[in-house]
């Protein structure tokens, strides 16, 4: 298993995530986005994985307006947008090799060992 963790350490769903795989002494990479921005093929396997860019949206976000515009524009530019203002994904993003969810998924991640 090749587990990466992508949130920001204010997050509270990154902080139980991290801990889940700690407590089971599974290795993983924790990558801070307020540091590293997902790059472009990162996120588009991420949203393959996820079911498609709505699910990575957090319409609870901080930025408001940019969680807002993103869901009402046209599909093309909402990946762009998304690249751009990473700030509303929803967090964590836990990634498997080509398996991603979004979220905290401890259902989910007991499939992948």
């Amino acid at each position: 298993m090749n587990i990466q963790i992508f949130g920001t350490k204010k997050s509270f769903d990154t902080k139980k995530a991290q801990r889940y795989f700690k407590e089971r002494r599974i290795p993983f990479q924790f990558i801070n986005l307020a540091e590293k921005p997902m790059s472009k093929g990162e996120l588009q396997s991420v949203a393959r994985a996820v079911g498609g860019l709505d699910a990575l949206i957090n319409p609870d976000a901080r930025d408001q307006d940019a969680a807002a515009l993103v869901m009402h524009i046209a599909e093309v530019q909402r990946f762009e947008m998304l690249l751009e203002n990473q700030q509303i994904l929803r967090e964590p993003i836990v990634r498997n090799g080509r398996q991603a969810t979004v979220g905290y998924a401890p259902d989910t991640w007991k499939g992948w060992s």
